[in-house]
């Protein structure tokens, strides 16, 4: 196993302190007489447009330019110029605890093929004897973020699945939440190591609240690219962009009532700009120390951020309106319940009948870990015969829970073959049903079942269908499906790529 560290840096002093405490590790290591020394290959990348003096480091450090493209292009300059099988980036304002090196060395030794990247512990260090200021509570925040390039190790054989990271964030934002998703989506799984590394507070200037708006052209990219619910996948809050938008609409209405001299109008619409506006510094000032600077500085940009904000995410969603998806991630997976999750049992009411499909409990594991909701689509005629009472399909329906873990949606026709319903499957409903339930777009779901009435239910519904065969699934129905896996982990892997069979 071997590990390069790729360090993308526009000549900030804590460079330094970083370079530091990774070649002072080495040496304790060295002087402490261990057999094995850690000390990675170590490349920084010079990220300023146009450097007028060479960077201060070590004989031992390699130093590449990429021109000031961001932090992203720089990266992508670090990996590709090693050949190590792992490369950990570490941006240039951190500080590694103590043995980070070994830490890290042990971090990666013995992981799994499938694993992807090993996330380090971050760790922000705030005043003990005050609450955080606004900024502070912003950075604080990193020590709780998944997989940010703080401190964040890949495996070269995912950097180059998903081709690295995408240049087009240009900023240090979103960049590393947009490769971590396409590598999970490519396959791979993220762990967290026992690493830790400091990543101090540093000062801010009192407009850095309004400038970090920018991001928000950063996430109608991220919209673009990884659909709706990128933000859930990625651990994140839903944001304040509608409210923003709510203020921003408001202040605009009461300007222009003003000017058309509709007094009635312009104070309605002026009074929901100042409730929306005061709920909103509340909310920034009431968590941190309240000084009278913190307070007017929470006021004053309070007022500025809602526009702001509103500007530049209607500029990232013009700017990136052609760029497609990175994969077809699906909104939610929906399974067929027997002979797909649970070996089929005719009519079964007997909960200890209920044996899973091999492979089934990590196939579902594999999408709840990833954030995409699961569910189940199934006929049960049984109920419509008399042969199955509701009391029996619940008990069963719940064992296939405890077995196979819980479901954010079950979807049931409980009526006969005759009953000519526009539920059971192969006619649409189910499938329409539950995607209607979880409040998604039905044309981004995946259907996976063993019979050709699953797959036309997907496509009646104008959803995506995989058919798993068993001894029972008709040759004409495999020879009619679209797409076909071999079982249901295949199945899984099929719909998370995103691309048809």
């Amino acid at each position: 196993m071997s590990y390069a560290v790729v360090i993308p840096t526009i000549g900030r002093p804590s460079l330094q302190v970083l370079l530091t405490r990774l070649t002072r590790s080495d040496a304790e290591l060295q002087r402490a007489g261990r057999e094995h020394s850690h000390a990675p290959a170590i490349v920084v990348i010079d990220d300023r447009p146009a450097p007028t003096e060479p960077l201060a480091v070590g004989a031992s450090v390699r130093v590449l330019r990429s021109g000031g493209r961001g932090p992203a292009a720089a990266r992508n300059v670090g990996w590709r110029a090693v050949d190590t099988e792992w490369v950990a980036f570490l941006d240039d304002d951190v500080v590694p605890g103590p043995d980070w090196p070994a830490q890290l060395a042990q971090d990666l030794h013995g992981l799994a093929p499938d694993v992807g990247a090993s996330q380090g512990r971050i760790e922000v260090p705030l005043s003990t004897d005050r609450r955080p200021t606004d900024s502070e509570r912003g950075t604080a925040g990193l020590a709780s973020a998944r997989w940010i390039t703080a401190d964040m190790a890949y495996c070269r054989a995912a950097l180059q699945r998903v081709g690295g990271f995408d240049e087009r964030f240009g900023r240090a934002y979103r960049e590393d939440a947009d490769l971590a998703l396409r590598v999970v989506a490519a396959g791979y799984r993220i762990v967290e190591g026992r690493r830790r590394t400091v990543h101090p507070v540093h000062p801010s200037g009192p407009l850095a609240s309004v400038r970090a708006q920018r991001g928000n052209a950063d996430d109608a990219l991220m919209r673009r690219r990884h659909g709706l619910g990128w933000r859930g996948r990625i651990g994140d809050s839903p944001g304040r962009l509608r409210r923003h938008g709510l203020t921003t609409t408001a202040a605009a209405i009461a300007l222009g009532a003003a000017a058309r001299r509709h007094p009635r109008v312009a104070t309605a619409a002026g009074l929901a700009w100042t409730v929306l506006t005061a709920e909103f510094a509340l909310h920034r000032i009431l968590p941190g120390p309240r000084s009278t600077e913190e307070i007017g500085r929470m006021l004053a940009t309070s007022i500025a951020i809602p526009p702001v904000a509103c500007w530049h995410r209607l500029a990232g969603e013009l700017r990136w309106r052609r760029v497609s998806p990175a994969t077809a991630v699906p909104a939610a997976v929906l399974f067929d319940r027997d002979d797909t999750l649970v070996h089929d049992v005719p009519y079964n009411t007997d909960p200890a009948a209920v044996r899973p499909v091999p492979g089934a409990r990590a196939a579902l594991d594999r999408l709840r870990d990833v954030g995409i909701p699961v569910g189940v689509v199934t006929n049960q005629s049984g109920m419509a015969r008399g042969l199955i009472s509701p009391e029996q399909l619940e008990r069963v329906n719940t064992r296939v829970s405890e077995l196979l873990g819980p479901f954010d949606v079950w979807s049931i026709c409980r009526h006969g073959e005759d009953d000519d319903c526009g539920c059971r499957k192969p006619a649409p409903g189910l499938v329409k049903d539950a995607a209607a339930q979880l409040g998604v777009p039905v044309n981004r779901c995946v259907v996976i079942g063993d019979t050709g009435a699953d797959v036309t239910a997907a496509a009646a519904a104008g959803a995506r269908g995989i058919l798993v065969p068993t001894g029972r699934t008709l040759r004409q129905e495999i020879q009619a499906a679209t797409e076909v896996a071999s079982d249901v982990a295949a199945a899984v892997e099929l719909a998370l790529s995103g691309r048809a069979s």
